[in-house]
Parts: C-alpha cells; sequence; structure tokens
C-alpha cells in the first residue's frame, strides 16, 4: 500500500483514484474545485480544496509525507508544470506529470521522471 498525492481531480484524476483505491492505496485529492472534490471524495482517504500553484498550500500538505505524487492538472499545462516543478522543489520523492494528449512524452526533471501522457 503506497500514500499517493494526486493534484487535480477531473475525469482523468477521477479515474486514476477510483483506480489506485481499488489497489487498495491511500489516496489524497487535491483541486481547486469544490465540484471536483466533491465527486472523487467517495474515492479517497483525504481531500484538499486549495490551489496547487501555491508554495504555502503546497506546503502544509506534506509532500515529504507521500509515496508518490501524481499531477493531473488538465485545464492549464501552465498550472501542471508549476505545481510539477514546486513539488520537486519541495521535496517529491517520485513524481509523475500525466496529461491527456495526442502523444506521449518524456522528459526529465532533475533526476525525476515525468511522464505527460
Amino acid at each position: 500500500m503506497k500514500n499517493i498525492l494526486l493534484i487535480g481531480a477531473g475525469r482523468f484524476g477521477r479515474h486514476i483514484a477510483i483506480q489506485l483505491s481499488q489497489l487498495g492505496h491511500q489516496v489524497m485529492a487535491v483541486d481547486i474545485s469544490e465540484d471536483r472534490i466533491n465527486d472523487v471524495l467517495p474515492f479517497v482517504t483525504n481531500a484538499q480544496i486549495g490551489d496547487s500553484t501555491n508554495a504555502d498550500f503546497l506546503r502544509s500538505l506534506g509532500i515529504g509525507n507521500y509515496d508518490v505524487c501524481i499531477v493531473t492538472i488538465g485545464g492549464s499545462f501552465q498550472n501542471s508544470l508549476e505545481t510539477t516543478s514546486l513539488l520537486k522543489e519541495l521535496g517529491a520523492s517520485l513524481l509523475l506529470l500525466c496529461r491527456l494528449c495526442d502523444c506521449l512524452l518524456f522528459m526529465k526533471l532533475g533526476g525525476l521522471i515525468c511522464s505527460i501522457c
């Protein structure tokens, strides 16, 4: 069982939360939208409404306590990158950046493998 931070609870994030929950992982979901948090709440261990581009907010989550951080922000590529950068700065041990698009890209950010899919 892993302790997972999932940032972005839209359609894709919700699907990831459901799958992780079924696999027995503890999932903390974060989104700026109260409606999306309410939709994902039945499938996660805990949830927070907040802006993931705010370093103080992310710091309050205790990033170092999570085995994996997954970013599934679909509405703003800029917010995805800002969030990923902040997570890296705050010491995320394993970081996945996931985004639905036409192609699969891989980038390496300072030793952390991030996939944009």
